[in-house]
């Protein structure tokens, strides 16, 4: 039997969950269809999951595209079909048409080793400058920090993840919670050990009762944990929460069970969030608003 799940008609990291919750009531050869038929948006967070996604099931999965025409055309120019044929039996008809869209930075991109987040960095570096300096009113000093926030997000894949993962930067309007202003999002999801195996890989780390996803997020985005001994490691994403602070930003990452975001004042978030339905390894999405003079 082939059970269904049904993609909500907006995909992001909030509903996501609509997904995870049937989804983790399966077992991992238990035959699936995502049905993303009546999906009518995506974002970064939302395509590159999708593919975590797929690689957490011993039976492969299947996906259906999406309907409208305009969505699926999307899908295709944020290069979410490149790897999804991959991973999914894809049902339904995948638009050939490739056409630039100005929205988005970076396409879904696989991320496996070191190179592979100098490739990224470098192909976003310079159209970076000009969305975060001329659409998002920050100034020029950003975009070095943008460039290391996203550099070091990679980098908890290759160092952290056991596994590949999927980055994907993109940039829009954001009506919902910004009243239209503009955004640019970083999504960096993976299906490998997440935080909480990886913290506890490091000999003599220790225990309790009260030690899960939850706690093992907060060593390590809030107080620098690592798993490593070395001097200054487990810094990489305090310092990109830092750099996210100072623009007025929002850091979410997923692990596990659990979730801890860093809310801006435009957001209304929980800050940790526990007892999730459970999902390997590690999702983050950096959200940079655009700038208003008050």
């Amino acid at each position: 039997m082939t059970n269904v799940i049904t993609v909500p008609p907006s995909l992001d990291d909030a509903t996501f969950e609509q997904i995870l919750e049937p989804l983790s009531r399966l077992q991992p050869d238990d035959k699936v269809l995502i049905d993303a038929r009546h999906a009518r948006w995506a974002s970064p967070y939302g395509l590159t999951a999708l593919l975590a996604l797929a690689q957490t099931r011993l039976e492969r999965p299947s996906l259906a595209v999406p309907e409208l025409e305009e969505t699926a055309l999307y899908w295709a120019r944020a290069g979410f079909f490149k790897y999804a044929s991959d991973l999914y039996d894809v049902v339904g008809t995948v638009p050939r048409g490739r056409q630039n869209d100005p929205g988005v930075l970076l396409e879904v991109t696989p991320v496996n080793a070191s190179e592979d987040v100098h490739t990224v960095v470098d192909k976003v570096q310079q159209r970076a400058q000009q969305i975060l300096v001329t659409e998002l009113k920050l100034d020029k000093t950003a975009t070095m920090r943008f460039t290391m926030a996203l550099s070091e997000t990679c980098q908890n894949i290759v160092e952290h993840a056991e596994s590949g993962g999927w980055v994907a930067v993109n940039s829009y309007r954001w009506q919902k919670r910004l009243g239209g202003r503009r955004v640019l999002v970083i999504a960096v999801c993976d299906a490998g050990v997440g935080f909480r195996k990886s913290l506890e890989s490091a000999t003599g780390r220790p225990r309790s009762d009260r030690w899960d996803d939850g706690m093992a997020l907060e060593a390590a985005v809030m107080r620098g944990v690592s798993r490593f001994r070395d001097t200054g490691r487990g810094q990489g994403l305090a310092g990109v929460r830092r750099f996210i602070g100072k623009w007025d930003g929002k850091f979410s990452v997923r692990s596990g069970t659990a979730r801890l975001a860093i809310v801006p004042t435009w957001d209304e978030d929980v800050p940790l969030q526990k007892d999730l339905p459970a999902f390997p390894g590690s999702q983050v999405q950096i959200t940079i608003p655009e700038r208003v003079d008050r």
